[in-house]
Formats: structure tokens, C-alpha cells, sequence
């Protein structure tokens, strides 16, 4: 990987747990309380990509409060836990490797960036609550074009900012749909597989693929 001029990232999945909120609740929500995540996460992708083709815009927030109410309602979780689940989603707990994988990137001076489905909002302010703002040179954010990952415009956002050729980026996201999103558009893409999963069959295979964010440090040595 030569002449890489920027690190990117996806968030949710990627730097940031998207179970930790269930998790949270988990005595409250009982041995269900993975199944159920499990559900609120394949539901708000699904939302994502229905709304994206359905040119239905509605921003992340919006599709992650309703997909909790469908799953919600899929699981018998009481309405009473609604706003605390919501609230815990903005305060997700990063891995546990982000922190000491990004201190290393920066002191490399690489251009580090989120491009994530998110509100600026919302990802500003995880990356605040998490004391990580200061690793990122830029967070991008799917509202610039208004339609959701895997769209080629939005993987074209950091492309125009920076003045780049797209196979000067490595893009980094645990979701196999955004590695091949990712890799189809032109990026250097890697597979953060921490679940040992089956790769997609999407017209991309990634020449890498590591267990936690800091198996990029022995790529990029």
C-alpha cells in the first residue's frame, strides 16, 4: 500500500459497537438482549438502503429510532426503555483497540477522516463523548449528498475534499457491503472481520482483512 494519503473509516460497526446500547440494558432486556441488537442493527441497514432506493431520505436518527420501534415491538421489549436505548446509542462505547490504533496513525501523520451513514451531529458528538476528536482530520458524513452507503457519491466526498486519487485511500469498515462498496469505488478496502464472517459475493474481495483496527499497523509498516 504506497502513496496513501488518507486513512478512513467507517464508524458504527468499525471504530464505534453498535450492541453496546443493548448491551447496556442487558438485565433488563434479558438473554434476548444480543438477538435483539442483532435486529435493531439489520433493521436500521435495512432502512438505509430501502429508503436510499426508494429516494425517501431520512437522516440516521430518524431511521435508527424506528428501526428500534419495529424491533422492539419484534422482541415484547416495553415502550418505557425507548428513549434510553436511543440516548445510550448516542454515547456507543468504542473498541477497545481504536484508541491506541489512532494515537499510532497520528503520530505517522496520516490524514485520518470518518465517512460514516451518521448526522454530523450525531458523530460529532460520539467522537466527543469517547475524548477522540483529536485524531480526525475531518468527519464526513452521508448527509452531504443525501443518500445512503453503499452509493458512489458518498465514497466521492473525501475524494473531492482532499484532491486525491481514490486508490491513495484506505478505507477501513467491519460491514462486508461497505468493503465491497468501498472497493468497487476504487479505495484500498479492509475487512475489519472481528467475527470471523463469510465475505459477501458483491464484485470485490478485499486483499486484506484483520481482527481488530490494529492489525493496520503491520499492513501500513
Amino acid at each position: 500500500m504506497n502513496n496513501i494519503k488518507a486513512i478512513i473509516f467507517d464508524a458504527y460497526g468499525t471504530l464505534f459497537d453498535v450492541n453496546s446500547a443493548a448491551e447496556k440494558c442487558k438485565n433488563k432486556i434479558g438473554k434476548k438482549w444480543e438477538d435483539f441488537a442483532n435486529h435493531w442493527r439489520t433493521t436500521q441497514l435495512e432502512y438505509t438502503w430501502l429508503r436510499s432506493l426508494m429516494n425517501r431520505h431520512k437522516d440516521f436518527w430518524q431511521v435508527t429510532e424506528d428501526s428500534l420501534k419495529k424491533s422492539m415491538e419484534t422482541y415484547n421489549i416495553e415502550a418505557s426503555m425507548k428513549n434510553e436505548l436511543l440516548n445510550l446509542y448516542k454515547v456507543l462505547s468504542p473498541f477497545e483497540e481504536v484508541l491506541e490504533t489512532l494515537k499510532s496513525l497520528k503520530e505517522q501523520r496520516y490524514k485520518l477522516a470518518i465517512l460514516s451513514n451518521g448526522t454530523p451531529n450525531l458523530l460529532n458528538d460520539l467522537v466527543k463523548t469517547n475524548n477522540l476528536e483529536n485524531f480526525f482530520d475531518d468527519i464526513f458524513s452521508i448527509e452531504e449528498v443525501g443518500v445512503y452507503k453503499p452509493d458512489t457519491r458518498v465514497y466521492d466526498i473525501p475524494i473531492k475534499k482532499y484532491g486525491i486519487k481514490k486508490n491513495e485511500v484506505i478505507f477501513l469498515s467491519s460491514n462486508t457491503w461497505d468493503v465491497s462498496g468501498g472497493g468497487n469505488y476504487g479505495y484500498q478496502s479492509i475487512w475489519v472481520n472481528r467475527n470471523r464472517d463469510v465475505f459477501d459475493y458483491l464484485d470485490f474481495k478485499p486483499k486484506n482483512q484483520i481482527n481488530s483496527l490494529k492489525g493496520l499497523l503491520d499492513i501500513i509498516k
